[in-house]
């Protein structure tokens, strides 16, 4: 007989601030002064610790806080053939914590057809559930935040159309599913930033210049989403947030807009919604969140080290709870520590401090 586990009232998001060391392997085996080999010793190094700083926290389940992506998505782009990096012409938008406008350019695009070279995520699995007895979870990404990769007048020469293209990630990641459910894997997280971007006319106006119809693409994302998730035995979740880099941010605006879509229509276990600004907007669209929905709040931020106030995060779930029971509600960052390898600016220490707060608040709000 299994033994029944708590809830997850602690959640984390994924990612993990890379340690410096890992950081310099990446860049040696770059310049060619390392080995793929030399790569995996140091990351499987990261990925212990990162564990072994989530069990010391109290937080409910663990990632291996993607310590071998480049960026958190790149899992799928890893283990698929037709993605090149340093294609010209594509840029991203993103805003300084002062509202700052700037525009960086986009690493990696899509230049062939999609073609699957390995697993997604099956050896961050196989690692991670040997090194732990917790919980654990796999994040992937939506199949619509692989529309960054998409390059209008190079990647149409493979994919005329930019749905076709996300259509067929939809495949890939439709099968990355139904293996990882094979291999075991119990809590499967989509993550999808862009829904957030999709809040903020600016962004909109970017989706429309890569030929995507901000009007329809949340729709057709969680569409998406709920295939690739189809038949999968364990725990779903979705993570929206706007944006994370550098203590940066891509958007702006409330989820009252996309509540109806994706809150309704996600056929996911879990929401996990980035709440710690007032970018985010108010608690109020969480009133559209069925019953059979769990919705943890991003509360505590990742793009400050300031420590916020365990009496300031209770209130605030508090107030929530007016919107969906707080049965239904657990506290989680808003989002990881370093979806970008080189991760926001904060110290290992900080990290840390923030993962207890979510545990301890947790602790005290449903005393389980």
């Amino acid at each position: 007989m299994k033994t029944k586990r708590a809830p997850i009232r602690a959640d984390v998001v994924g990612s993990m601030l890379r340690p410096s060391s890992l950081l310099a392997m990446q860049e040696n085996v770059r310049q060619g002064k390392a080995t793929p080999a030399d790569l995996t010793r140091e990351e499987d190094k990261a990925v212990r610790e990162a564990v072994t700083i989530q069990e010391e926290t109290g937080v409910d389940i663990v990632t291996d806080g993607e310590m071998r992506r480049p960026v958190f998505c790149h899992n799928f782009v890893k283990a698929m053939e037709g993605f090149k990096w340093n294609v010209p012409g594509n840029t991203v938008i993103w805003f300084d914590m002062n509202g700052k406008k700037i525009v960086d350019p986009v690493t990696v695009g899509i230049v062939g057809k999609l073609k699957k070279i390995h697993d997604i995520s099956v050896d961050e699995f196989s690692f991670l559930r040997a090194i732990t007895d917790m919980p654990t979870k796999i994040t992937i990404p939506s199949p619509t935040m692989m529309s960054y990769y998409f390059v209008p007048g190079i990647s149409n020469r493979v994919y005329p159309s930019p749905l076709g293209f996300l259509k067929d990630v939809t495949h890939h990641l439709k099968e990355s599913v139904r293996e990882l459910d094979r291999q075991g894997v119990a809590h499967i997280q989509v993550d999808a930033p862009e829904f957030g971007m999709l809040l903020d006319p600016v962004q909109r106006e970017w989706f429309a210049g890569k030929g995507f119809n901000p009007e329809t693409l949340i729709a057709e994302g969680v569409a998406m989403i709920n295939d690739i998730l189809e038949g999968f035995s364990g725990t779903t979740s979705l993570h929206i947030c706007r944006g994370n880099d550098k203590n940066r941010f891509m958007a702006r605006g409330g989820y009252e807009r996309i509540a109806d879509i994706v809150f309704k229509r996600a056929r996911v276990d879990r929401l996990l919604l980035e709440f710690d600004s007032e970018r985010a907007g108010d608690f109020s669209p969480l009133r559209h969140v069925p019953k059979d929905k769990i919705v943890v709040l991003g509360l505590v931020t990742t793009k400050s080290p300031k420590l916020e106030r365990q009496k300031d995060l209770v209130a605030r779930i508090r107030e929530a709870a007016r919107f969906v029971p707080i049965e239904r509600l657990a506290i989680s960052t808003q989002c990881g520590f370093a979806s970008v390898a080189r991760g926001n600016n904060m110290t290992v220490r900080d990290q840390k401090r923030k993962l207890q707060l979510v545990a301890r608040v947790a602790r005290h709000v449903w005393h389980e």
